[in-house]
């Protein structure tokens, strides 16, 4: 027997428990992350149990009369453990569809989980979708990974921004001093896209609190002066750079080429994957060929993050 139920509060030990054994959940699912931004949105996750034992985890919010991958994150499909079959996933489907139907839900956007995340494959939602929903992909962004184990050569201007790094006395490490980095991420995102960070300084840094081996910044400093950084999201399959920016000053030394080549070469080389992000904008429709020419130069190729739409009922 499958039931479907609305997230509360009195659940987060149990939602988190499951998010850390799950097969394909990642620290970004654990309701002290999901929550720390619970103002902006109507939270409606769904929590689906299979004779009586929690099978699986939909992070959702409400919008109107449409339930909606959360909108915090940048994934969100359906978190299930390493038992969950094909078969059994169809049935939390069926089960889910009925479920929203009756509490007045009509539609679905559901942000599917890129594979690159999953530690044992767990693609049986994307049949889920086919089979049962009749879902219909709406967007698709394309992001840059590498396979550390088989990683492709960088282009020449990645190693030349490197030896001109080395050059000119700019130092790569890792840093807890968020405070130095915001305000250069911030000012270089409003001058080439007129967008703050996602994250406040004082969200990142409570974030930073709350999972301390999570998330990383590297900085790349000269002469005590910040001239660029990243931060990184560390899940178990992944090492995701959330944020990359630099100053214009760091632009012109080539700062991001020497703090990857610490990152990759160095300090993660041998991680599983690398994931650089989406080089695209509203919804896969405009590709910003000079991010991803950045992105590839380091040897990044696609894995693609896909939105499916469906109504219920």
């Amino acid at each position: 027997m499958v039931e479907v139920m609305f997230y509360d509060g009195s659940h987060e030990g149990e939602w988190n428990a499951f998010v850390a054994q799950s097969k394909n959940g990642t620290f970004l699912f654990d309701r002290r992350y999901m929550d720390y931004h619970r103002d902006r949105f109507v939270d409606s996750s769904l929590m689906v149990y299979r004779d009586g034992k929690l099978f699986a985890l939909l992070p959702a919010n409400r919008v109107g009369n449409r339930l909606c991958s959360h909108g915090g994150l940048t994934y969100g499909g359906l978190v299930t453990g390493s038992e969950a079959s094909a078969k059994a996933v169809l049935e939390a489907f069926e089960a889910v569809n009925g479920f929203l139907c009756s509490a007045g839900i009509a539609a679905v956007t559901y942000k599917a989980i890129p594979w690159i995340y999953h530690r044992v494959p767990a693609e049986e939602d994307l049949y889920a979708l086919f089979r049962v929903c009749g879902a219909r992909l709406v967007a698709r962004e394309i992001s840059s990974a590498i396979i550390l184990p088989h990683r492709l050569k960088w282009h020449r201007d990645r190693r030349y921004g490197i030896n001109r790094c080395r050059n000119n006395g700019v130092e790569v490490g890792q840093s807890d001093d968020f405070g130095a980095f915001w305000p250069l991420l911030d000012d270089n995102l409003m001058r080439c896209h007129g967008v703050h960070p996602v994250h406040s300084l004082a969200e990142i840094q409570l974030l930073k609190e709350r999972f301390p081996r999570n998330i990383v910044l590297y900085l790349a400093r000269r002469d005590g002066e910040v001239l660029g950084g990243t931060v990184l999201y560390l899940t178990p399959q992944v090492v995701h750079a959330q944020y990359i920016s630099a100053s214009p000053e760091g632009k012109s030394l080539r700062v991001i080429d020497a703090i990857y080549n610490k990152i990759l070469n160095d300090d993660f080389a041998d991680g599983l994957y690398f994931d650089f992000g989406k080089s695209t904008e509203y919804g896969g429709q405009v590709l910003n060929e000079s991010l991803i020419y950045q992105k590839e130069g380091f040897g990044g190729r696609g894995v693609c993050y896909d939105t499916y739409e469906w109504e219920v009922g």
